[in-house]
């Protein structure tokens, strides 16, 4: 059954509420790596510095994910205007309104989410 616009509204709110809070934590951890990248000084131990490097890819690497969560939700956002959203970019069946719920950017039904990540399509 084809999602309402009331539904798309609230999704589409959701979505860019998302987006905006993924957006200023990118921003804020980025800024904390570079700032982290400010020469050291003598008084650092070593042990601390190799602390402050695993924290660095750490924070690096959690903002990875979340670049390509902003980028799936800048999809659904795509999706929304062009009349697409709720429908699997790979099978053209309808996602799910629970998978929606839980994941509003998803744009794969679990389906063909599972055939993508084991390499099949």
């Amino acid at each position: 059954m084809p999602l309402t616009k009331d539904e798309i509204t609230r999704f589409k709110k959701q979505l860019e509420g998302l987006k905006s809070q993924l957006t200023h934590t990118i921003k804020s951890v980025s800024d904390d790596v570079k700032s982290a990248e400010e020469p050291k000084g003598y008084s650092q131990h070593q042990a601390d510095e190799g602390t402050d490097d695993f924290d660095q890819k750490i924070s690096i690497e959690v903002t990875s994910k979340e670049q390509e969560i902003v980028r799936q939700i800048d999809r659904a956002l795509e999706k929304i205007d062009e009349g697409t959203y709720g429908i699997c970019d790979v099978s053209g069946d309808e996602i799910p309104l629970k998978r929606l719920e839980a994941v509003p950017y998803a744009n794969m039904t679990v389906q063909a989410q599972e055939k993508f990540e084991k390499g099949v399509l």
